[in-house]
């Protein structure tokens, strides 16, 4: 390459050109994800910007000119590729949301020891304060953001109990580790000479912290603590990106951080739970659930059979299935697919219902049901369909227990009263699917079980489909 054609390449412009294009995909990407139909296209165009963002990264004088630093961005990416690909190919569906935790929290450990390689360059001295103090926010955030994604993935994995784990004076900790991580960053920024005791003083606390925040949080309220440590490491981001001027961070950042600022909020809205409520952790413990319905003893549950259910079914005019983490579990979406296709031969005209905190993550019955082709206009949001279970002749509930709680509407004592729900007891009949009277992720009893107009059909999800399914089309 001659040189002028390297002294372009190399130029402040094209490169801030590059960066430009590289936050443009990402934009237009995002974009994308709108919908299943454009979600793979939309990931392509944001990968095709991130791949411009790191060659515009490798083109950079000081990167290009080190000794190692061009290779060793070569080998992250080879290495990111080798691990990342096989493992998002090979995951199951019902891991989802622990792949989404992983992820997640490997952007804020790569925060996090970004600043923490910062300031071992600039151990003697030089850190303009401009760039010093959104890397030491980059470094307590990102810090919590790592060490809660793995709380949050253990919890998800059942390594650790999904219940709420709590210390005693946990939110007295919580806040003496936070002034730690915060006193450490101010005398950092004041000018201290022991610039190593007190930055490794900021990772530790924001590690320690990170882990306190997410172990009382039980798994009832897990999607919302995934978006939200999302939105966390999007905001570490782009700090890391104002500390080393790189555009294409800050945007990308920045998008990240508030798109996951607003679907916790959201999240938090469906489920009529405030953030600091959902921090401060205590709810959504998994235990067994007693027998009786709405804290009355003697409740009845009537259990049905394949047979009885596909005639419910069969003569319908509207069915409705609301689906939950059940259906993930069993790997029934396809099954679920099949039986909507063999209702809508027989002129029933089919539905589904999809609660916002569905599953364990957000947009988790979306994934499922794209994944296999239903239909996206047959997805209803809560909003839409709940004045359509009030004409609804069959709901058919599949693994979806918090969600469906009547307890929410009915009793003020019970610790989802007020959580807007799916009305499928509004409906002329109703037909669960489980595997046993346990309780959903919420821990309580529901009410809906007991319900005269409720059967229940107890089994393996995508098998119970199955069955059903065959039993319409015999019919």
């Amino acid at each position: 390459m001659s040189l002028p054609a390297t002294i372009f390449l190399q130029s402040k412009s094209f490169i801030d050109a590059m960066y430009i294009v590289a936050f443009s995909l990402f934009i237009y990407g995002m974009s994308g994800l709108t919908g299943p139909r454009t979600a793979v296209r939309g990931n392509k165009i944001a990968a095709t910007g991130m791949a411009i963002a790191v060659i515009a990264t490798l083109l950079t004088k000081g990167v290009l000119h080190g000794s190692s630093t061009p290779w060793l961005i070569v080998l992250g990416v080879v290495l990111g590729t080798a691990i990342g690909v096989p493992a998002a190919r090979n995951v199951k569906m019902t891991q989802m949301p622990q792949m989404v935790a992983l992820f997640n929290g490997v952007g804020g450990g790569a925060v996090a020891l970004i600043a923490w390689i910062e300031y071992r360059h600039h151990f003697s001295g030089g850190y303009p304060l401009k760039v010093e103090i959104p890397s030491l926010f980059a470094a307590i955030v990102g810090s919590v953001s790592f060490w809660g994604s793995n709380i949050a993935f253990a919890k998800l994995q059942e390594i650790l109990p999904g219940k709420p784990i709590k210390l005693p004076g946990q939110s007295v900790l919580n806040l003496v580790l936070l002034l730690i991580a915060v006193v450490s960053a101010v005398v950092l920024a004041a000018g201290t000479h022991s610039q190593a005791l007190f930055i490794l003083g900021i990772l530790v606390a924001a590690a320690v912290l990170g882990n306190m925040v997410v172990l009382p949080i039980g798994g009832a309220d897990m999607p919302v603590v995934i978006s939200l440590l999302n939105a966390f490491t999007g905001l570490s981001a782009a700090a890391t990106g104002v500390a080393l001027n790189n555009y294409a961070l800050i945007v990308a950042g920045m998008i990240v951080g508030a798109s996951g600022t607003i679907l916790t909020n959201l999240m938090a809205k469906a489920m009529n739970r405030s953030v600091p409520a959902i921090v401060a952790g205590g709810f959504g413990g998994a235990v067994a659930a007693p027998v009786h319905g709405g804290g009355a003893e003697g409740g009845t549950v009537r259990s049905t059979s394949a047979q009885d259910v596909a005639i419910q079914l069969s003569y319908a005019r509207l069915v409705v299935i609301a689906p939950g983490y059940g259906m993930a579990v069993a790997q029934a979406q396809h099954a679920v697919r099949e039986l909507e296709r063999a209702l809508e031969a027989k002129g029933v005209t089919v539905e589904y219902a999809i609660h916002p905190v569905a599953g364990r993550m957000p947009g988790h019955m979306n994934v499922l049901l794209a994944e296999a082709d239903v239909p996206y206009d047959l997805l209803k949001e809560m909003d839409d369909i709940n004045p359509e279970f009030s004409r609804t002749d069959v709901t058919l509930v599949i693994g979806a227990n918090d969600v469906t709680n009547p307890a929410a509407k009915n009793e003020p004592g019970s610790p989802i009263y007020g959580m807007p729900i799916l009305e499928v007891d509004k409906s002329a009949a109703v037909v669960v699917l489980k595997r046993s009277m346990a309780s959903g992720f919420a821990g309580i009893d529901n009410p809906l079980f007991y319900d005269p107009k409720t059967s229940l059909l107890f089994g393996d999800a995508k098998a119970s489909v199955s069955e059903i399914t065959a039993e319409v089309q015999a019919l």
